[in-house]
């Protein structure tokens, strides 16, 4: 039977759930069998902590920021496109986006903040190009 040695996450979800307790919430998750955190099971502790971010809706926030970050993406990759990059192939934008004058690194590591400064940096490239042509 594996058990947690770390309770971290549970206090902070505790934190977010206001009106919630600790004892109630372990012994409903342990069928009543106990209201102490260290004789709940990994499967048991990890199932509560699931429904606590649920019930705390950290599902969608995750999902609000995943959306954001595609759409962030999205509009990276399209203004690479008008640069001239071939976005089909991701070897070419890696290498495109580890030069140190565009992002530093591998796109698929850039956050969110850095391919909002990177799409900045694409559309002023792109616009001084179309100036000059």
């Amino acid at each position: 039977m594996n058990h947690v040695d770390n309770y971290g996450k549970f206090y902070k979800l505790l934190k977010l759930l206001p009106g919630a307790d600790k004892e109630t919430l372990v012994r409903q998750f342990t069928n009543e069998r106990t209201e102490h955190l260290r004789q709940m099971t990994q499967t048991e502790y990890e199932l509560m902590c699931k429904e606590m971010e649920r019930v705390a809706g950290y599902d969608e926030r995750r999902a609000a920021l995943l959306k954001a970050k595609r759409k962030a993406r999205s509009g990276v990759l399209h203004q690479m496109q008008l640069w001239g990059v071939n976005t089909a192939d991701w070897q070419a934008v890696d290498r495109f986006c580890e030069d140190k004058r565009i992002a530093g690194k591998a796109f698929r590591f850039l956050d969110s903040e850095e391919l909002a400064a990177l799409n900045t940096k694409l559309r002023a490239m792109n616009r001084k190009k179309k100036e000059n042509e």
